[in-house]
């Protein structure tokens, strides 16, 4: 609201909260990818395995809030049901053990974290612990992940122990000479001690954000030569705060610098540096990545142009337009406990509830199913033909019977029906 007052264009290129628009902040400017694009890119990636529940475990904040609403709206056109588990930010260990375990008992084994690097960490380090990073079990983690990882110096990528299995995104920029350069720049730079972490793709869109703000600053000073500033009469007006907004001026050239910024087009180490109408980068190209072997392997691509490939976006961008679900590939990955297979992604979770089948209990016809005599076990040929078809099942589903009438007289099979549909309990 500041950078609106005062009319000083605000530059972000870590800023990914969807909500943040052009309309509600006319001098934002985003210079990194919206977590819209992640979020449509995380359903598709759901989507593309058939899963059809997931368990979201979020930073509750405006971060974690937003991008897990935006991830539900993109699940709910896909028909797809999702779970809200929130992290208090700064979440202790014990708060976080405790948010797993009871995550148990949902049903699926889906999981999509969407945290800060922080509690992001400890999240799936307690997984492991809580033996929840085992086979059955699938995590997908937003690009908080990746930029953690390629953050970490190369003597601290043995942590990759603990996240084996786990699938990510990563934004994609797309391979060039310019990058590749920054890149040895920064790994002798590394090797010399000069600089303690490794370099992750907010570090290039950083660089390339330094260039957009430069070169649209020279261009506007090219142009109208100085800069000036006077009060506001809204900002003046105020009353007093303590941001003593009375005594701040206001750029009088901030719509024309904001004007020369959103012109820019130029090729960065992130690629191609252009706005669109909402102020943000256009792009939205990701990485699919996979942990596994101790190693972070891109298994394919995402983009809004082209959904899931095995080919970069920047390739299909040159081909004719074609985004149908069956030309939708990734690689093979390597799931949890090391598996090949896709896991099924969801099991029958708590024993507590188990699967309540209604018998009626006939006077007639005790051939087809009745009550054992003194025992709450039921007899007959409908039974034999469900204990039959349960051995096809490759899981176990806890069950119980639930006899309907009292043995006496035939009950009534639309009563039955009705308490079936409505919940209705027969004990």
């Amino acid at each position: 609201m500041i950078a609106n007052g005062v009319q000083v264009p605000l530059v972000s290129f870590v800023a990914t909260d969807p909500t943040l628009s052009a309309l509600q902040f006319p001098f934002f400017v985003r210079t990194t990818q919206s977590d819209s694009y992640q979020m449509a890119a995380m359903a598709d990636l759901i989507d593309y395995y058939g899963w059809r529940e997931v368990i979201a475990i979020f930073v509750d904040d405006d971060y974690g809030r937003n991008g897990i609403s935006t991830l539900d709206d993109e699940l709910a056109k896909k028909m797809t049901k999702i779970y809200k588990l929130a992290l208090p930010t700064g979440a202790s260990v014990s708060r976080i053990t405790e948010l797993l375990s009871n995550s148990k008992f949902i049903g699926p084994r889906v999981y999509v974290v969407h945290v800060n690097p922080d509690s992001g960490l400890t999240v799936l380090s307690l997984a492991q612990e809580l033996e929840m990073m085992t086979s059955g079990y699938v995590w997908l983690a937003t690009d908080w992940l990746s930029t953690t990882l390629d953050s970490l110096p190369l003597i601290n990528q043995t942590s990759l122990r603990n996240f084996q299995g786990v699938v990510g995104l990563r934004q994609h920029t797309p391979p060039s000479l310019q990058k590749k350069a920054f890149v040895s720049r920064w790994r002798d730079l590394h090797q010399k001690g000069l600089v303690s972490y490794g370099l992750n793709t907010y570090g290039l869109y950083a660089y390339d954000t330094v260039w957009a703000v430069a070169q649209s600053i020279d261009g506007y000073l090219n142009e109208y030569q100085n800069i000036t500033f006077s009060f506001n009469k809204n900002l003046h007006g105020n009353k007093a705060t303590k941001l003593q907004l009375e005594n701040i001026k206001t750029f009088d050239g901030g719509t024309l610098l904001l004007r020369k910024l959103l012109q820019m087009n130029f090729s960065g180490l992130t690629g191609s540096v252009r706005f669109d109408s909402d102020r943000n980068l256009i792009g939205g190209g990701y990485d699919i990545i996979n942990i596994a072997q101790i190693a972070i392997h891109t298994i394919g691509y995402w983009s809004n142009y082209s959904g899931l490939s095995v080919v970069t976006p920047e390739t299909l961008n040159r081909k004719p337009h074609s985004s149908s679900h069956l030309d939708q590939k990734l690689n093979s990955v390597t799931w949890p406990g090391k598996k090949a297979e896709k896991p099924r992604g969801w099991v029958i979770a708590d024993i507590e509830r188990p699967l309540r089948i209604g018998v009626p209990y006939r006077a007639s016809f005790v051939e087809f199913a009745t009550e054992k005599h003194g025992t709450k076990d039921f007899e007959g040929f409908c039974i034999d033909v469900f204990f039959a078809a349960r051995k096809l099942v490759a899981y176990d589903i806890p069950f119980m019977f639930m006899p309907f009438g009292d043995g006496q007289s035939n009950p009534n099979y639309d009563e039955l029906v009705r308490m079936v549909a409505t919940g209705v309990s027969m004990q």
